[in-house]
């Protein structure tokens, strides 16, 4: 089996890779921007090409080259407030490259699986009555980055209906790990955290909307999952991915900071405030898990002790 991980330099890009590499048989390529895979412990075991997604052609000679049996497509401009300040760059971007991928695989008269990555935000402005999200619940999604993975979840759809593309659509609610970009919630509070323990900054924290109630996975269940969708998910289907237990960031802050050394103080910081956030998103992932009986491992408290050691250990080495 040939896998292909676009966006293999990404956060969730190298935690697949390292899956795929420990827990199947099948030879890894990924698509990379840089001239080289991020990670060292990748670059013996994974091909990476280097290829710009938004290149139709460069795009059909990478297709034609790996002959992939299952595509993981991760690439994506992610970030909430990028999407905010770039709705533009956000919306063709993450558009744009889905498209050339599936008129790649068409031209080449390929077949593989492709497992394309949504995002639990697509469902935006979800009503109280509607938690836990289904997969039926209606897409209401309230910033660029949300309306731009709707466009790719309902074009991975339409490939699959009038071009039998395999595609297997994935809703994945909130997650994180070690080496995640300190720009997310959880991240960002680790990292100030380990700055401060290390005497590079005042013992204060600054945060955004701590109210907000969030579903959240360690980043190594969600890659699992993705792994199971590509050997075991239903061609034109979707599936929600999450734990289906919200939980505020103010607990995820105060559990940090009771896993921290020192001292610290917390402030409000309204550049962290993001605009038309929703109060609760809890995930219903029932219908993967039948499907496949995937279900989350990692605790919550040991994603948030490996997220500050890796920010410990990152910290360190820059200093």
């Amino acid at each position: 089996m040939r896998a292909l991980i676009t966006g293999i330099n990404g956060f969730v890009g190298g935690h697949l890779a390292e899956h795929l590499l420990a827990e199947t048989d099948w030879q890894v390529f990924g698509t990379v921007r840089e001239a080289e895979l991020q990670l060292p412990t990748l670059r013996e075991h994974v091909r990476a090409t280097h290829v710009d997604l938004l290149d139709a052609a460069a795009v059909q000679r990478c297709i034609e080259s790996i002959q992939p049996d299952v595509v993981f497509h991760l690439a994506a401009q992610a970030h909430l407030p990028t999407s905010f300040r770039d709705p533009a760059g956000t919306l063709t971007g993450n558009i744009l490259m889905q498209l050339h991928l599936f008129e790649a695989m068409r031209a080449a008269s390929l077949d593989p699986t492709i497992v394309v990555v949504g995002t639990g935000e697509e469902y935006g402005a979800v009503q109280p009555h509607e938690q836990p999200v289904k997969e039926a619940t209606p897409l209401r999604p309230v910033n660029p980055y949300a309306v731009s993975k709707v466009a790719q979840d309902m074009l991975a759809y339409q490939y699959f209906a009038a071009h039998k593309l395999k595609t297997i659509r994935m809703r994945p609610f909130n997650h994180s790990g070690p080496r995640q970009e300190d720009r997310y919630a959880i991240t960002g509070f680790a990292h100030q955290i380990a700055r401060i323990e290390a005497g590079l900054q005042p013992a204060v924290v600054r945060v955004g909307n701590l109210q907000a109630q969030r579903d959240f996975t360690d980043v190594r269940d969600i890659v699992r999952a993705y792994r199971l969708a590509a050997e075991l998910g239903e061609p034109g289907e979707v599936y929600n991915l999450g734990s289906g237990q919200p939980v505020a960031i103010q607990e995820i802050l105060d559990r940090l900071l009771s896993l921290s050394q020192v001292r610290i103080e917390v402030q409000p910081d309204p550049e962290r405030m993001r605009p038309a956030d929703v109060p609760v998103i809890a995930c219903d992932a029932t219908r993967f898990r039948e499907r496949t009986g995937w279900q989350p491992q990692i605790e919550l408290e040991q994603m948030l002790r490996d997220i500050l050691d890796d920010w410990r250990g990152r910290v360190t080495r820059e200093h």
